[in-house]
């Protein structure tokens, strides 16, 4: 049975016979009921129901970078390159050829994140069912292996973020503004300079980190690839088209419409009273209500922008490969060089989580209820975080056992999109195996 199977068995068990048993406590356990009071609820935390919106099946609506607008022709090139395992031509060892992209931390099984601890690129092998099974190759130095410090983000709703990673480094506006003197030449942080958002300056950083190479003879030999280029970027000259700057352009606005719009929640926003059950509605109560969710997790995607330092754990375990460093550890504080923002890490969206084994930037947390638990007592797991360094927005939520269920019911089910597979090709122009390729993942994924 699983966890949400159990949660609707339980609560179900709770409302029959623990509300005839405790009389004093009966308003813990009413349910809505009409979806007015919810509506209203949600009204008290943000000006209209609109502004929780995410765009279904149209462009039109979603954020895009000024310098980079989204268009169908760069969405349709982007979402290949993205899963083109055929860019991994400059490994570190030969067995990497071929084998790894960007979506080998970010694929649709794990809801766009990577479905374990650390996410791994080259230097990994098997893939499991959703990513759990990928471990390190048999590269004899771990310098070489393309490993994860920090649990991978998910890409899904990145739309709504203006910088990408757990300290925000990426994203040369809004933001960053002021953060100029930390885009270190020689650096990832430099692509900075370029003047982009966050979505698009990780994705041209990220080629390179990530040992991805966008050769133009290879992308103009494949006539696919050289097709979808000429569509997309058709005012560029053709000795500059086919390279990384526009490669990753490409898959940065193909990120941008890789958005939750038809999960649950989203349905109930369009006006299908019936697309979340009452134990859902009233897990949505206490998310814009009680729970305090939405004063951090604000927006379409409910993310939200800020930095918070929770004290959770970094890293961790036998399992880990390497260790994070002091400024992984210390967040946007590793950033921005600012004392003050120190252990603070991104708001993530909380869609599609349902499933996942880690949570936190540590992955220190293996269900959406665990985290919410740790919140509700708001007890600081790191001792390396300094209690003064705590957000004050970290202080016991009050909830009660079944109200975490009943909150745990919303986020895993009202926000669960199960239709992401509408972002993956069928096939990639070179015919190589996607998201990941090594032999073992080839076997495990079925593709030859």
């Amino acid at each position: 049975m699983n966890k949400s199977n159990f949660y609707v068995i339980f609560l179900g068990v709770i409302l029959i016979f623990g509300a005839s048993c405790s009389p004093e406590r009966d308003e813990e356990y009413t349910f809505i009921t009409s979806d007015a009071e919810l509506e209203k609820q949600i009204l008290l935390a943000t000006a209209s129901l609109d502004d929780l919106k995410l765009p279904h099946n149209t462009l039109s609506g979603i954020p895009s970078d000024p310098k980079n607008p989204i268009t169908p022709e760069k969405v349709a090139l982007g979402k290949l390159l993205f899963h083109e395992t055929g860019l991994a031509t400059v490994p570190k060892q030969p067995e990497g050829m071929n084998s790894y992209s960007c979506a080998s931390c970010h694929h649709v099984k794990a809801g766009f994140q990577s479905g374990m601890k650390q996410g791994i690129g080259e230097g990994g092998s098997g893939f499991g069912i959703f990513g759990e099974a990928r471990k390190m190759a048999s590269y004899y130095d771990i310098t070489m292996v393309d490993v994860q410090p920090l649990r991978s983000p998910t890409i899904l709703n990145t739309a709504y973020q203006d910088v990408m990673l757990w300290n925000g480094q990426f994203g040369a506006t809004k933001t960053n503004q002021g953060t100029e003197a930390q885009w270190t030449t020689d650096t990832p942080k430099e692509t900075n300079s370029l003047g982009f958002e966050g979505v698009e300056t990780q994705a041209i950083a990220g080629s390179d980190v990530h040992r991805l190479n966008f050769d133009p003879e290879m992308l103009q030999n494949n006539t696919t690839y050289k097709g979808l280029f000429d569509a997309a970027f058709p005012e560029i000259p053709e000795t500059e088209r086919y390279t990384k700057l526009y490669g990753a352009l490409a898959i940065a606005a193909y990120e941008r419409t890789v958005v939750a719009s038809e999960a649950p929640f989203q349905e109930w926003l369009q006006g299908d009273s019936n697309a979340m059950n009452e134990t859902e509605k009233v897990g949505a109560m206490l998310f814009f209500g009680k729970g305090k969710c939405y004063s951090c997790h604000s927006g379409p995607g409910l993310n939200g922008m800020d930095f918070h330092a929770l004290g959770m754990n970094d890293l961790s375990g036998s399992d880990i490969i390497g260790a994070p460093n002091e400024a992984d550890k210390k967040g946007r504080g590793g950033f921005t060089k600012n004392p003050e923002d120190d252990y603070k890490f991104k708001t993530p969206t909380l869609y599609n989580l349902r499933g996942l084994q880690f949570f936190g930037h540590g992955g220190s947390f293996t269900s959406v209820q665990e985290v919410l638990e740790y919140k509700n007592i708001a007890i600081r797991e790191n001792n390396e975080v300094p209690q003064d360094k705590v957000s004050t927005a970290f202080a016991p939520l009050g909830l009660s056992q079944l109200e975490i269920l009943q909150l745990t019911s919303f986020v895993e089910n009202s926000l669960y999109d199960p239709n992401l597979d509408r972002y993956v090709p069928e096939s990639l122009p070179s015919g190589y195996c996607f998201p990941v390729a090594d032999s073992q993942s080839r076997t495990d994924l079925g593709c030859n």
